[in-house]
């Protein structure tokens, strides 16, 4: 049974580390969903909540309900999170 992989990231506009994020994203053409927190603090809770911080960028990377979060602006443990997940949905 294949996992439909969804990408979710959350960002702040101006935030030169989501910028990189974002760009790499669009570069190897993965869509993604964009969860703007800038002025709304409730989205900051939720990460709280979740994942213990209030910083972005915050990418979760899933389906079906389980999602694994890259919860720093690392190119590079994106790339083998991205690449797992195809492992997983294949």
């Amino acid at each position: 049974m294949s996992v439909n992989r969804k990408i979710v990231l959350w960002s702040k506009t101006g935030c030169h580390y989501c910028g990189e994020i974002k760009a790499f994203l669009e570069a190897n053409h993965y869509a993604y969903d964009n969860i703007e927190v800038a002025g709304n603090d409730i989205l900051r809770d939720v990460l709280e909540v979740k994942y213990g911080v209030r910083h972005v960028p915050v990418v979760e990377v899933g389906g079906d309900g389980k999602y694994e979060a890259l919860l720093e602006a690392d190119i590079e443990k994106l790339k083998a999170l991205l690449a797992a997940s195809e492992v997983v949905s294949s």
